[in-house]
């Protein structure tokens, strides 16, 4: 039987920083078929120089120089990739990166995303709104392409109550209003039936899948991202904004999820763990 494929997810907070921090050792003990990242903030020279040759590297800048940025490394080359997200007046740059892989006798589609963090009450969270509608209306779009298609990275949203550790502290905070946590309420909600989001908005199910809450279940976290303040690490006082939705063709085939949690907040090479998963197609 074929080894799973492997799938990691992480924003990287600055590729060239990460690097020097330490995540090339963890990439080099890891075993990754394909690695997404965010935030990369760096030239496609830049990553194909740290990742090395052997890395086929497809990357989407941001439209302002050192921001953002998501990219797509993997063992073997992408059939096709897209770049475009929402309509022709907005900047989805750096932002959605979706690329094709033949895996066997299937065609599995992995997108890189990077949604905003977002300011209640201001033009960044109209942004943030406009993107997740942007990535609603692409969803039905993707797991009709293909069966086996996945979005991973830093959505920035932790849907429930179990997915921050301080959620009562956080209600009116950008990452767990209302309104964005109903977007992930419809996202997985039971495809083609009636929703009713936490904000009381009433939508359509898209079906999709969360991998983290699958294998986890119903308990607090695991957390992918902490604060640089305070002793939010240490404590563990984090948030799960990083994910792999997938299709539920796609989930069904989940061998193996983890989040590679530093041992130390002083070994960290990113303020966000890489999310890895082994999906056996």
């Amino acid at each position: 039987m074929p080894r799973p494929l492997r799938v990691a997810s992480v924003n990287v907070n600055g590729i060239r920083a990460a690097f020097r921090k330490g995540m090339d050792a963890w990439l080099a003990e890891r075993d990754v078929d394909i690695l997404a990242m965010q935030e990369v903030r760096a030239s496609t020279e830049d990553i194909q120089g740290l990742l090395g040759e052997e890395w086929d590297i497809l990357h989407d800048p941001a439209t302002a120089k050192g921001r953002a940025g998501v990219a797509i490394a993997s063992r073997n080359k992408a059939s096709i990739h897209r770049v475009t997200l929402g309509p022709d007046d907005f900047d989805s740059a750096g932002r959605w990166l979706e690329a094709d892989y033949q895996v066997g006798d299937s065609i599995v589609t992995v997108v890189s995303a990077y949604v905003h963090s977002g300011e209640d009450g201001t033009p960044k969270q109209q942004e943030k709104y406009r993107f997740l509608d942007a990535i609603e209306e692409r969803m039905p779009k993707l797991a009709e392409h293909s069966e086996y298609a996945l979005i991973v990275g830093d959505l920035n949203v932790g849907h429930r109550e179990l997915d921050i550790r301080n959620w009562k502290g956080n209600v009116k905070k950008a990452g767990f209003l209302p309104r964005e946590r109903a977007y992930f309420d419809r996202f997985l909600g039971p495809r083609g039936e009636k929703v009713e989001g936490v904000d009381g908005s009433e939508g359509t199910g898209l079906g999709w899948v969360d991998v983290g809450r699958q294998h986890a279940g119903e308990v607090d976290g695991p957390y992918t991202w902490w604060s640089n303040r305070g002793k939010a690490f240490d404590t563990d006082t984090g948030w799960r904004i990083d994910y792999h939705l997938a299709t539920p063709e796609l989930a069904a085939t989940v061998k193996d999820y983890r989040i590679d949690r530093a041992s130390a907040w002083d070994t960290r090479w990113s303020d966000h763990a890489p999310v890895v998963v082994d999906y056996a197609i």
